[in-house]
């Protein structure tokens, strides 16, 4: 049945987070058949796609369209560093193929007005992997749909991530030199702590903002108006070196008169048991809900217990699964996926209006 028909999917650049391709890949109705990348990227990244091409057995292709024309593919994921997302998935949108990409949309508003307006030009798929399927966020959404809070009225998400980055901030002796952001990053691989990996800094905004965002966004249905933004690098010397915040707060405007806020930040390993402090707060009408956006999870504690081993940890969650899922139904009936390119790009708007925000001190519209 053309319903249940597998999708070959071409891993363009798997540099940053290869759990994007492997979470696809947790879906039987995908199938990852090549890893391609330009020629012309640097060794290091050739060195990562070739890793990952043989822990899945299949071939490392250096030259993107041929990989997409000759391997049959009907999905490109796509998750090279932040700069390169918009070019990679533009061409395969140009190729005619659905694409599943990495945040951020795009670093600069022209690249993320580029490439929404080929995805739609080419009329194929497009879903930025997110985590609005974990099973508390679910969980919230059928709540609020049943009308157990009455009308959603204002929307509060703290989302602070437990990794560290980095020297803490203060800790370098004076007259060392800053710290070179993609250097750092590329080094940060190792325990999963690049999210910001690129040539151009990124704060905690670009790098996580789509979380929380995409949470607000999921659960009210409605888009941000006007923001009003404050950061710092309050945390982290890379951060503070390359001009970039690690903590912020957001106060949105929201249409059909909701309010939201966010809180956000990069707090450091030893400062939470697990992955962080990420919780949603929604009062409505008739009601009030907090959900931790961890549960259900179990802690895990033993003598001799590695100093960086997650103490909870999360259990029941088959968000990768029906991220994959959801995907696959819009393939097959034409539909949206859950985060299409334009809530991507109202997503970035916001962003990019925060940012302004902090830097000029007021109110900003979002654009």
């Amino acid at each position: 049945m053309a319903s249940l028909r597998k999708f070959r999917c071409a891993v363009l650049s798997a540099v940053k987070h290869d759990y994007v391709a492997r979470g696809v890949a947790s879906h039987p109705r995908f199938e990852l058949v090549v890893v391609a990348d330009d020629p012309h990227v640097p060794d290091w990244a050739h060195e990562r796609n070739q890793q990952f091409a043989d822990a899945h057995h299949i071939p490392y292709v250096r030259d993107v369209e041929r990989a997409l024309r000759e391997f049959d593919v009907q999905v490109a994921i796509v998750s090279p560093e932040a700069e390169r997302h918009c070019d990679l998935s533009i061409r395969a949108a140009s190729e005619g193929k659905h694409i599943i990409q990495d945040k951020p949309l795009a670093t600069s508003r022209a690249d993320a007005l580029r490439l929404v307006a080929e995805v739609e030009r080419a009329g194929v798929r497009f879903l930025m992997w997110n985590r609005n399927f974990l099973p508390a966020v679910l969980h919230a959404r059928d709540q609020i749909a049943a009308g157990r809070i009455g009308q959603p009225q204002a929307i509060h998400a703290d989302f602070y991530f437990a990794k560290d980055a980095g020297p803490r901030r203060g800790e370098r002796q004076l007259g060392y030199p800053p710290i070179d952001w993609q250097a750092h990053q590329i080094a940060a691989h190792v325990d999963g702590a690049d999210g910001g990996l690129g040539r151009e800094p990124m704060g905690e905004l670009g790098v996580e903002g789509i979380y929380p965002l995409g949470y607000i966004r999921f659960l009210t249905g409605v888009g941000v108006r006007r923001v009003f933004a404050r950061s710092t690098a309050f945390f982290h010397q890379a951060h503070a070196d390359n001009g970039v915040e690690d903590l912020a707060s957001l106060t949105l405007e929201m249409d059909g008169g909701l309010t939201g806020s966010v809180a956000i930040g990069r707090i450091g390993l030893a400062s939470h048991p697990s992955g962080g402090e990420m919780k949603l707060h929604v009062l409505g009408s008739a009601g009030a809900l907090v959900v931790s956006e961890a549960r259900p999870e179990v802690g895990i504690y033993y003598r001799n217990q590695p100093a960086k081993e997650a103490r909870q940890r999360r259990v029941a969650s088959e968000n990768d699964f029906l991220l994959a899922d959801d995907f696959a139904q819009a393939i097959d009936t034409g539909r949206e996926p859950v985060m299409d390119a334009r809530a991507s790009l109202g997503i970035f708007a916001t962003v990019e209006a925060a940012l302004e925000s902090c830097r000029t001190g007021e109110v900003v519209e979002v654009k």
